[in-house]
């Protein structure tokens, strides 16, 4: 019996690319898919702000890419002998990804409609590119139609595996050890490695040099291109900005958004007003020197820590900061001393109060940020329940929140913080609390304070005046009309995203 002669094109497809091969290649771009998708959410965040609206806008670009590239690739394969595809398609993908930093951060101060383009163009591109590898592997593979549901099986469970170990690989160990320009200068470098070595192997080519000269310029533009990063922690873009003003201050700046302010010297010194607002709160609401057990959900510069260590010899301060890299900024860059009175621990907010005792803390603070938003899950009514249980019988919550235009997620937040608190005030600008009715909100930056027992408001006004503040406080009925109908934020439903007006992320607060 004699075999059937194989055509040209199958001769030529299968020439140089194993079975090992293939699986490499697939395992290898679609590892390459999703370390582009996950890092670029980290590039864009100082320009874009690290909203739900963010991460979808990026999600749904890479299932788009992904879409297109499988339906592309599969179509051009059937055109165009595979083998003259796969080079080209890497390398073109690692020239872009390389070029991803430079490309963003120098475009970076154009209108927000061209930065989403040049966002789309750099995150859709590789994507696509990379994508198209595994229709293209598998047609190269494919030499009988009896073996077509296994090669089609185990090279689309390999891209699967590929894309599982990116994500991993990418989460847990490249960002926490390297810079997002260097994750993707690397991964261009890599790319750009495999294409050479596909067009190798296929067609004795070694046409890369150019291509490399290309991602090298670009690693080179990226040192000088305006990054904005001075340290890059494994969830911020960080920086730390001198006050010309004042020998001691320094703002900490996290993804374009300056967070907190810390006059390293003198720790009494506040500069943002709402932390001003919530050191009168605190002075007002507990006998003067008093210490005091507090737990502060987020961490930033440490301000109101800092504050109390100051203010109150002795006060024990527990706080949950999710941010290693922040913590560390503090010791290294804002001169945080260990004998401080803190106990600092990276983890999450709403983890860290339920490990704490019942009845266990006078105070607790809430100013936790992810991107410009507080985290949706710190919000609702049982987290303001575990907030409660963890208070003493007269304990105090106090929060910071941040929205714009209608203040709808801060009037949600007021009304569930009044479903778990008996007593619940609001203060802020009067314009945005209500006492002129005839203006139209600003929006910025209010604070929330919550407890079982009456706070003095009035001595908590005359503290808010003495510091200059100009705000004033709003409660009782005055606050239920404020309110409204708002909704309540539960674990099921807690839209703080979409509830949040939009505002430029590099607002200061």
């Amino acid at each position: 019996m004699t075999k059937s002669p194989s055509s040209p094109v199958d001769e030529a497809c299968h020439h140089g690319l194993g079975s090992r091969a293939a699986a490499v290649i697939v395992f290898g771009s679609s590892a390459s898919v999703l370390v582009v998708e996950i890092v670029a959410l980290r590039l864009l965040a100082p320009y874009l702000g690290l909203t739900l609206e963010t991460s979808t806008m990026v999600i749904g670009i890479a299932l788009t890419a992904i879409a297109l590239g499988s339906w592309l690739g599969g179509r051009i394969a059937d055109q165009i002998s595979p083998r003259r595809l796969i080079g080209p398609a890497l390398g073109v993908s690692g020239v872009v990804v390389a070029l991803t930093p430079v490309l963003l951060r120098t475009t970076a101060e154009w209108a927000p409609v061209a930065l989403m383009l040049i966002a789309s163009l750099t995150i859709l591109v590789p994507g696509a590119l990379l994508s198209a590898v595994t229709p293209i592997v598998t047609k190269a593979r494919l030499t009988s139609l009896a073996e077509t549901g296994t090669v089609v099986g185990r090279l689309s469970g390999t891209g699967t595996v590929g894309a599982i170990v990116g994500t991993v690989l990418t989460g847990f160990v490249l960002v926490s050890r390297l810079p997002v320009s260097g994750i993707l200068i690397g991964l261009g470098a890599l790319l750009l490695a495999g294409s050479a070595l596909v067009e190798w192997r296929t067609r004795g080519w070694s046409g890369a040099p150019a291509l490399t000269l290309v991602v090298l310029a670009g690693g080179l533009a990226t040192l000088v291109a305006p990054g904005g990063c001075d340290v890059e922690t494994r969830y911020h873009c960080a920086r730390i900005v001198a006050d010309p003003d004042r020998n001691g201050g320094r703002t900490l700046v996290l993804d374009g958004l300056r967070h907190s302010y810390v006059d390293i010297d003198d720790p009494t010194y506040l500069e943002f007003t709402y932390v001003r607002a919530i050191a009168s709160v605190v002075d007002a609401a507990f006998p003067e020197g008093e210490p005091l057990a507090a737990h502060h959900v987020g961490g930033g510069g440490l301000t109101i820590p800092r504050y109390l260590a100051a203010t109150r010899p002795g006060t024990r301060s527990i706080v949950s900061e999710i941010d290693s890299g922040v913590l560390r900024i503090n010791r290294d860059q804002l001169g945080l001393r260990s004998e401080a009175g803190m106990d600092l621990r990276v983890e999450d907010g709403r983890l860290g109060l339920g490990r704490l005792d019942t009845g266990s803390r006078d105070l607790v603070v809430g100013d936790a940020f992810g991107g410009v938003s507080v985290p949706w899950h710190l919000t609702t009514v049982e987290a303001m329940a575990d907030v409660r249980r963890v208070l003493n019988r007269d304990g105090l919550y106090v929060a910071n929140l941040i929205d714009h235009g209608e203040l709808a997620f801060a009037r949600a937040e007021v009304a569930t913080l009044s479903e778990t608190f008996e007593h619940v005030a609001l203060i802020g600008e009067p314009v945005d609390i209500g006492l002129d009715p005839s203006a139209t909100p600003r929006g910025g930056n209010l604070v929330v304070l919550a407890s079982h027992r009456p706070v003095d408001l009035h001595a908590t006004q005359e503290r808010l005046d003495a510091r200059q503040t100009g705000w004033e406080i709003v409660t009782g009925e005055d606050l239920t009309a404020w309110t409204g109908d708002a909704q309540l934020l539960t674990d099921d439903y807690a839209p703080v995203d979409q509830l949040l007006q939009p505002y430029s992320p590099r607002s200061s607060q």
